[in-house]
């Protein structure tokens, strides 16, 4: 099997009987064995447990007893959700031997729609900061250009759906961790809105900023992959408790009508993106008015404000989690995840209450500026991933994160790919809609992917 399918392609083949869940995790596989040796996506391959499931998908196939549209499809979890009886190490010298007894919720629910688990993926030690290269793994790397970033911290997650070891994955994002490797691995990637999708056994970094998601290669198999994943989970005290809709309902309703706001000063003069990112979005965007969308620009307060004020929460709540380790076991971290996170126990009480207050005044910002908006457009990244080797320790104090912004207000915010650079590397936009309107955001997502063929285009791998 050369080409490699998405979950929507393969689902529509398993139902019909057309493709088989085995040959296809057998393809996935060989995948993993002939790229990651170059691109270390996977902290641990299951290959006998996935192969069961297979042959259970396959036999559901034939009997006409299919569980949905995840069964018979290979996934992968990254390194922070449980995994009962698997090694689940949050890719840290810390939980290096950790198996827990009981899955994450999530894990337990991508099971019960019949996915194929392939194994383990790395991140960015304890989902923060990265690259690393002094944990017991190696960093993932790009499998457009494996001397370049994949961003962080589901790096592993990136690299392993762009190159096509499994069609989706799980990701995690506390300040952009699953629109940042979407978004330079030239992939589909969605922060639900804060309470939608449950946290329960996966490991946390910042309790009031983590989300869980999805990546996959399109909008329509991230809905896919939400759909299975998403619901209401009393063990996450901030699961919130509401009815899931169907994501992929309105997928085909295109974007006529729709008022789509720019928030143009946070990549033009906030932290300004490359030429060819700017000439990207500017593209969408026309892409976008000529299907029949109302464009207009939006101000906000300046990117650094929201950058900030979600900065030190994360830092005093991951220092507050890691306090007791940090004092005892400190050089056991990593350098670059104990450095970024020893900051937050020198932030005074006052400061984090003032970051939580200034907090509210963003969300209520964010509130009025998207009341008469359906859709609200910033960059994703600044241009292509750089090389892996260039990314410096403390590049999120260097310039204010285009993702963090939403992780403050808890909106619904997907990356999606928008071209491709001088590098051969992917370009990127980010979409934004109000909280719990997920669908609307993959309508618009869905809308611009189908009207350009930026999807038929995958990684030349070299084994």
């Amino acid at each position: 099997m050369s080409a490699i399918p998405t979950i929507a392609d393969a689902a529509r083949r398993i139902a019909a009987k057309q493709l088989s869940p085995v040959e296809l995790t057998q393809a996935c596989l060989a995948r993993v064995k002939a790229h990651d040796d170059t691109l270390h996506a996977f902290l641990l391959l299951t290959e006998e447990r996935a192969l069961t499931e297979a042959k259970q998908a396959e036999a559901r196939m034939m009997a006409g007893t299919l569980r949905g549209r995840l069964d018979g499809i290979p996934i992968a979890h990254k390194d922070i959700y449980n995994t009962a009886g698997i090694r689940t190490t949050a890719h840290s010298r810390l939980l290096e031997h950790n198996v827990p007894t009981a899955d994450a919720r999530v894990v337990q629910l991508w099971a019960e729609a019949g996915s194929v688990m392939l194994g383990k993926l790395a991140t960015h030690e304890f989902a923060m900061g990265g690259p690393s290269f002094d944990l017991p793994w190696p960093p993932a790397r790009n499998p457009w250009n494996p001397d370049h970033f994949t961003s962080g911290s589901s790096s592993g997650t990136g690299a392993a759906v762009a190159a096509g070891m499994v069609l989706g994955g799980t990701g995690s994002d506390t300040g952009g961790s699953i629109r940042g490797p979407a978004a330079l691995c030239g992939l589909a990637g969605i922060k639900p809105t804060y309470g939608l999708c449950s946290r329960a056994g996966v490991l946390p970094l910042s309790y009031t900023l983590d989300h869980t998601g999805p990546l996959a290669w399109t909008a329509e198999d991230c809905a896919i992959l939400l759909q299975a994943m998403a619901g209401h989970d009393p063990n996450d005290p901030a699961s919130a408790n509401r009815p899931t809709p169907d994501f992929a309902a309105d997928l085909n309703k295109g974007v006529k009508g729709l008022r789509i706001g720019v928030a143009r000063q946070f990549f033009e003069a906030d932290n300004r993106a490359s030429d060819t990112t700017l000439k990207a979005i500017d593209d969408a965007l026309a892409q976008f008015r000529a299907m029949g969308a109302e464009i207009s620009e939006v101000t906000l307060s300046p990117m650094a404000d929201y950058h900030a004020c979600g900065f030190l929460i994360l830092v005093v709540e991951a220092y507050a989690l890691h306090e007791p380790w940090l004092k005892s076991r400190f050089n056991d971290y990593g350098e670059s995840f104990r450095d970024r996170i020893a900051l937050g126990g020198f932030i005074r009480a006052a400061d984090y209450v003032a970051a939580i207050r200034q907090r509210r005044i963003l969300c209520l910002e964010m509130k009025a500026a998207m009341a008469d908006l359906d859709i609200l457009v910033s960059a994703a990244a600044v241009g292509e991933a750089p090389r892996i080797t260039d990314v410096p320790k403390w590049a999120t104090l260097e310039k204010p994160s285009f993702t963090m912004p939403f992780n403050v207000t808890g909106s619904p915010a997907m990356s999606i790919c928008t071209g491709y650079g001088a590098g051969g590397l992917p370009l990127s936009m980010q979409l934004i809609a109000k909280p719990f309107a997920e669908p609307l955001l993959f309508q618009a997502a869905h809308a611009y992917e189908t009207a350009t063929d930026w999807r038929s285009r995958r990684p030349a791998l070299v084994s």
